[in-house]
């Protein structure tokens, strides 16, 4: 079972990319809250987050391009609705 996403046994669950998204919109304020902070520590950490918002914006450019492929192969997802997976097993 997943706890995020949207599967069978969780239909109000969210896309991939959309709790991606998220993720990286709260990282991006965290970003802005210690530009101006000029210590070392702060800076490293402001590198290191710079680093994960790359990272992040891959990962949400993979999740769409996945959806693009089911949706292009199987039609939209029916998981909210109680559908089966497209792919895999049940």
């Amino acid at each position: 079972m997943t706890h995020f996403l949207v599967s069978e046994e969780h239909p109000d669950g969210q896309r991939l990319e959309t709790i991606l998204r998220v993720l990286r919109k709260d990282v991006l304020i965290r970003c802005t809250k210690i530009t101006d902070d000029a210590r070392p520590e702060a800076q490293h950490v402001l590198a290191n987050n710079i680093k994960v918002l790359e990272h992040l914006s891959e990962a949400i450019r993979l999740a769409e391009d996945s959806t693009r492929v089911l949706d292009k192969a199987f039609g939209p997802s029916q998981a909210a609705k109680g559908g089966p997976p497209r792919i895999g097993t049940e």
